[in-house]
C-alpha cells in the first residue's frame, strides 16, 4: 500500500485506524503501527485515530488524550452517517469540549452524513465552529455508501473542505485520491 500511496503523490501519511466497535484494540493498533514504521524505510508516518463519536462517548472524553494525532493537537472525529440534524447538537457539545481541551477537530468524511447530504448548511456550521472538514477520496466514485458524490461536490464548490484523505483500505483506493486531488481544491490554511 505504501508504494501505491507514493505513486499517487503522497509524501506523508497520518495512519488513522478506526476507533469504533468492534475494531478497537488500542495496544494492538499501536503494535501494528510500530511494525509499519519499522518497515516503511523512513517514509514519514504519523499515528492518529478516526474516532467514532459514539465510541468516544463510551470510552469517555479523557480518551481524547490518547486518540489525537501523535505529536499534534489534531483530533479526527467520525460522525454517524445516519445522524439527524437534532443529533448534531450533541456533536457540537462534543466538539466544543474537544476544543476546550486544546484540540483542533477534523470531521472525517462529512459527505457520508445523511443530514449533511440533505443540508450542507450543517457542514457550514461545523466550519464556523472551527472544525476542519476532510473529504474521503472515494467520493469520486460515489463513495462507500453510494450517495456521497453530489454532496461532496457541493461542499467543494462552497470551499468547505480543508483536506482530501485517501481513506485507503486497500492499495486501489489511492487511485481515487489521485483523481480527487487533480480535480478538486481545498480551503487554504489561511481560510477561516
Amino acid at each position: 500500500m505504501l508504494e501505491a500511496a507514493k505513486a499517487a503523490g503522497v509524501t506523508s501519511i497520518v495512519c488513522t485506524p478506526h476507533c469504533r466497535d468492534p475494531y478497537f484494540d488500542y495496544d494492538a493498533i499501536w503494535d501494528a503501527y510500530e511494525l509499519l514504521v519499522a518497515h516503511a524505510g523512513g517514509f514519514p508516518l504519523q499515528m492518529g485515530f478516526e474516532v467514532n463519536h459514539a465510541k468516544l462517548m463510551d470510552l469517555g472524553m479523557e480518551w481524547a488524550d490518547y486518540l489525537h494525532f501523535d505529536s499534534s493537537n489534531e483530533f479526527l472525529l467520525e460522525l454517524s452517517t445516519r445522524a439527524t440534524p437534532h443529533e448534531f447538537e450533541a456533536y457540537e457539545r462534543t466538539i466544543f469540549e474537544l476544543q476546550g481541551r486544546g484540540y483542533e477537530v477534523i470531521i472525517a468524511h462529512p459527505e457520508r452524513c445523511k443530514a449533511i447530504q440533505d443540508d450542507i448548511d450543517i457542514a457550514k456550521r461545523l466550519v464556523s465552529m472551527g472544525c476542519k472538514l476532510q473529504a474521503s477520496a472515494d467520493f469520486v466514485k460515489g463513495g462507500r455508501l453510494g450517495r456521497e458524490r453530489k454532496p461532496a461536490k457541493r461542499m467543494f464548490d462552497a470551499m468547505l473542505y480543508r483536506y482530501i484523505a485517501s481513506d485507503a483500505h486497500c492499495a486501489e483506493h489511492y487511485a481515487y485520491l489521485a483523481k480527487a486531488r487533480s480535480s478538486f481544491r481545498v480551503r487554504g490554511a489561511h481560510a477561516r
